[in-house]
């Protein structure tokens, strides 16, 4: 079978190369993937910002068909259409070292491949209403941002959520928030993406770098309540303006690390609003599957920008690299 491989650092240690094809295990399945989408941690793993085996089959969000499947076989049938989850061994409960110690593309090979072997423990029905570019988006970035928005709070109409960026995760929660009812804030550097944010459904949008100082920006538009929720993706650089608008007894979902690994914030700002940071670390299969009949219900679409080719990698890596998407970028795989 055809697959991308990582066989050094750079976007020039991408390949495209020939596998053979697993056997079909008991309790296994064989899917035939039909697209796969773009992380920002696909990129920090492309450029060898983190140690990586090589040769590693990149990526870890895809949708696909299942084609075969080996004895004893239950949660899933020949046809069914069906993600991968991010990570194979968080099925449900509290987050546990032992449960994302394996995640797909770096720790192990990923879903850049025309076919997939995976135990049915690791599958996920999709919703039906989605095309297979916006549903091989759900398994990391959807899961991700449903956490952010879901695990640490209740919104409830009018609650007031603070979302950073218009990245993949970004637009989900904004999308989650609004499905919720609550008073959404994005900010951004572009005003152009803003006003795609805005025709989206943000009720208020603010250029960050032309207000240096959003946070206090932020409070006042929220006429001084400040926000129940900020969803942070960026965290060195930001988190000292997430905590100034928050309101008292507010959540940040930190959920990227966009701005390195290491952030620093004043404690007494945190402290007098008796705030709260969350860490994020995506979800289980469990939370995948509440997410996904949020969508279904709500009929939510992800919001898709760009759609290549499997092959086009290093070159939606690049735009992705530029930050010059809203949304996804995904990736058609042919057969």
């Amino acid at each position: 079978m055809k697959v991308m491989e990582l066989v050094g650092p750079g976007l020039d240690g991408i390949r495209f190369a020939e596998r053979r094809e697993k056997d079909v295990p008991l309790g296994h399945v064989r899917l035939k993937l039909k697209a796969v989408s773009l992380n920002y941690r696909d990129l920090l793993i492309a450029k060898g910002s983190v140690p990586v085996t090589y040769p590693c089959i990149p990526l870890s969000d895809a949708v696909g068909e299942v084609v075969e499947t080996g004895v004893g076989v239950g949660r899933v049938k020949v046809g069914d259409r069906v993600c991968p989850t991010y990570y194979p061994d968080w099925i449900d409960g509290t987050i546990a070292t032992e449960k994302f110690a394996r995640d797909r593309g770096w720790h192990g090979d990923g879903v850049a491949a025309e076919y997939l072997v995976l135990s049915e423990q690791e599958l996920l029905h999709v919703p039906a209403h989605l095309s297979d570019a916006e549903a091989s988006t759900l398994p990391c970035a959807a899961v991700t941002a449903w956490a952010a928005v879901t695990r640490h709070v209740t919104l409830r109409p009018g609650s007031t959520v603070l979302i950073q960026g218009t990245g993949g995760v970004s637009l989900f929660a904004l999308q989650f928030a609004l499905a919720a009812g609550a008073e959404t804030f994005l900010i951004s550097s572009d005003d152009e993406k803003l006003a795609r944010a805005k025709a989206l459904g943000a009720h208020h949008v603010l250029n960050y770098r032309a207000n240096p100082q959003w946070g206090a920006a932020i409070l006042e538009q929220s006429g001084g309540r400040g926000m129940e929720l900020v969803v942070d993706v960026v965290g060195a650089g930001t988190l000292e303006q997430s905590v100034i608008a928050l309101s008292n007894g507010g959540h940040i979902s930190q959920v990227g690390v966009l701005g390195g690994f290491a952030a620093s914030v004043s404690l007494y700002p945190l402290m007098t609003k008796e705030a709260h940071i969350d860490g994020i670390m995506s979800g289980s299969r469990d939370c995948a599957e509440s997410m996904m009949r949020a969508i279904t219900h709500q009929r939510l679409r992800p919001i898709v920008e760009v759609s290549r080719q499997l092959t086009d990698l290093p070159e939606a890596l690049l735009h992705l690299e530029g930050q010059h998407h809203f949304g996804k970028v995904t990736l058609a795989i042919d057969h």
